[in-house]
């Protein structure tokens, strides 16, 4: 089955970029912020080429991605057809997937363990490349999610600092479905701030607007501008 809408096309894509910017020049207003310092990050996630070249076309160019390996099955080719592509990479990083993500991706958001700090200072000296990265955040202590404790973030950013040399751009989270997303922003901008940390990677189709109330730099829109994703049928 595909796993994009049949019909999305540009006049459609062009219609949920609109919408989806509007919204956060209304939530920017509302938070006396400029919207120019929103990054909207579109999740192609799951998308292939054909749904999402028409969002190219419609004028957005910064995408995130969940998995490398599809990654790097559709955004060279895309890369090659369209000039200033800006490629994050917003979910889990194995540590073994670390040397072709810092080649493919402009911002990896998941930063969450020693090990895989260790091996992307490695990777970032050994090919000269600079991605910005963000730690990820655990704010609800969800079992089955990474992320860095928040009672360890202090600890874990400092190391990234003074062991690895790495330069932390911000941090990012993932609310679980259930809670209140606003105190998970608000802790994510608090342990940010104590850290001098501009970056906050939070908010996403259902949230942004709160999370842009609490400081967000980047937010993750997928099902808003894409539409919903489809499940495979084995």
């Amino acid at each position: 089955m595909s796993r994009h809408p049949a019909h999305l096309d540009v006049e459609t894509a062009h219609a949920g970029l609109t919408q989806v910017r509007q919204r956060i020049a209304e939530a920017a207003i509302e938070a006396g912020r400029m919207a120019q310092d929103i990054t909207l990050v579109a999740v192609s996630k799951t998308f292939d080429a054909a749904a999402i070249e028409p969002v190219i076309d419609a004028g957005q160019r910064v995408f995130g991605e969940n998995r490398v390996q599809e990654s790097k099955a559709k955004w060279p080719e895309l890369r090659a057809r369209h000039s200033g592509i800006k490629l994050h990479l917003i979910g889990p990083l194995q540590s073994n997937k670390a040397q072709e993500a810092v080649a493919l991706f402009d911002c990896i958001q998941s930063l969450d363990r020693e090990k895989l700090a260790r091996v992307l200072a490695d990777e970032i000296q050994r090919q000269g490349r600079h991605p910005e990265l963000f730690v990820e955040i655990n704010t609800g202590g969800e079992e089955q999610k990474a992320g860095i404790a928040p009672r360890e973030a202090d600890r874990f950013i400092a190391s990234c600092r003074s062991t690895y040399g790495l330069s932390i751009a911000g941090l990012m989270c993932i609310p679980p479905a259930d809670d209140e997303p606003a105190l998970h922003f608000a802790l994510l901008e608090t342990i940010a701030k104590r850290n001098g940390l501009k970056g906050l990677s939070m908010g996403m189709s259902a949230d942004f607007e709160t999370a842009i109330r609490f400081g967000a730099t980047h937010v993750r829109v997928g099902s808003a501008i894409f539409g919903e994703r489809h499940k495979k049928i084995a």
